[in-house]
């Protein structure tokens, strides 16, 4: 019983705790990293063109103000397009942006695959055999052989 008690305190604890760094403001570099300069196509956080300087001072007002991230992302979005953000959305058309490069990665491999497999087998099986050892280098060979053996 004092267990499931000390359980259930350590969960409302984590929830608490949770909470409060859910409620967190976003941070202006995070979102400087996160945005790209439509002029230079840079992350702002990278750029020192005129309206990127002037998005970053735009990020910091709406920080002051209390918007959550995806409230000043959305503005953003809203004012210069989906080329703002540096990473694709991952859902919808975005999602195709994720898959493309390892649906390209699993399709190289299975080329590659492929082409091993061809010139693994393009050799005929008894190439080996086409250059028979003379029989005195055989011979010499196989006296070689049994003399480190025994």
């Amino acid at each position: 019983m004092r267990l499931v008690a000390v359980a259930l305190v350590a969960l409302a604890a984590l929830a608490v705790v949770a909470g409060a760094l859910a409620a967190d403001p976003p941070r202006a570099a995070d979102l400087e990293a996160e945005l790209v300069c439509p002029v230079c196509e840079t992350t702002l956080d990278q750029s020192n063109a005129p309206v990127a300087e002037r998005m970053k001072v735009y990020i910091r007002e709406r920080i002051a103000a209390g918007d959550s991230e995806k409230e000043i992302k959305d503005a953003l979005v809203a004012e210069f397009g989906p080329g703002v953000l540096a990473r694709p959305p991952e859902g919808g058309f975005g999602l195709l942006a994720w898959a493309l490069p390892l649906v390209g990665a699993v399709v190289a491999l299975v080329a590659v695959a492929l082409l091993v497999r061809g010139w693994s087998r393009r050799r005929p099986p008894g190439a080996a055999s086409e250059h028979p050892l003379d029989p005195e280098l055989e011979r010499r060979v196989d006296d070689e052989l049994a003399r480190f053996e025994g």
